[in-house]
């Protein structure tokens, strides 16, 4: 409840010194909208549905291509920290990779896929692949080996082994790639919606897109105060828990 309150007085406080910012006339009001014309937007956008439909649609898109760099991502990098070879090539191919800027896929994508949803999932499942596999890779080789040789005195052996003593005992590591995944997710879905124009649904990355080709400020500040709320409320509700469980679990919660 704490925590809570010093976060909303905190954005109270920016959001006073963002209205000081305008009245004090310091940058044109083109490049600094005020408050009121933001909220506004915001309000109009709610009021006819469109910035529902968006968020809907970049949503939808999101989850898609995350749930597709986490069901392929974490197998393989359980395989990458167990076999030498894929170590050398595939962890070696993630490491690179990771470091690429997500607007990099974008000509890739409309290159192989054309202007269509396939380019903007592609995109997405590349943002979020490499850093999964990463963290898996990590967490594996950095389990405990005296908890393998336990299980296996024990009688534990092959699938049990990996299911009851490797993917817990590697829990953190993942819980921390699949949220460093989420993010590089919603970068590289904001650059393919601003460069990948279809008509099957606009995202929030269009209205981003718009709101710059009409010079309306208040439409990308807006946005983007949509933006940075989703990511905080994923947060909160996906990855806060796992961290609070797995804090208690292993006894470092304060």
């Amino acid at each position: 409840m704490k925590r809570t309150l010093t976060a909303i007085l905190f954005f109270i406080t920016l959001f006073v010194a963002w209205d000081v910012v305008y009245r004090a006339k310091i940058w044109s009001p083109v490049l600094v909208p005020s408050p009121e014309n933001v909220v506004r937007y915001l309000w109009e956008s709610i009021r006819d549905g469109t910035l529902q439909s968006s968020t809907v649609v970049t949503l939808k898109r999101l989850l898609a291509g995350y749930l597709i760099g986490l069901v392929v991502g974490i197998p393989l990098g359980f395989a990458t920290a167990r076999v030498r070879t894929l170590r050398d090539t595939v962890g070696v191919l993630a490491l690179g990779l990771q470091g690429l800027p997500s607007v990099c896929w974008v000509p890739l994508a409309l290159l192989w896929f054309g202007q269509s949803e396939g380019a903007m999932l592609f995109v997405v499942v590349m943002g979020t692949l490499w850093s999964v596999i990463l963290a898996t890779e990590t967490g594996v080789r950095n389990v405990n080996p005296i908890y393998v040789r336990a299980a296996r005195t024990m009688g534990s052996h092959g699938v049990h082994t990996w299911v009851k003593v490797m993917l817990p005992a590697s829990l953190p590591f993942i819980v921390s790639g699949m949220k460093q995944g989420w993010a590089f997710a919603w970068r590289s879905l904001m650059a393919a919606e601003i460069f990948v124009t279809i008509l099957s649904g606009f995202g929030l990355g269009h209205l981003l897109h718009y709101g710059r080709e009409l010079n309306a400020m208040e439409q990308v500040v807006g946005i983007m105060l949509v933006i940075v709320l989703i990511g905080l409320l994923a947060d909160k509700v996906l990855f806060s828990p796992w961290e609070n469980f797995l804090h208690r679990r292993w006894g470092t919660a304060k």
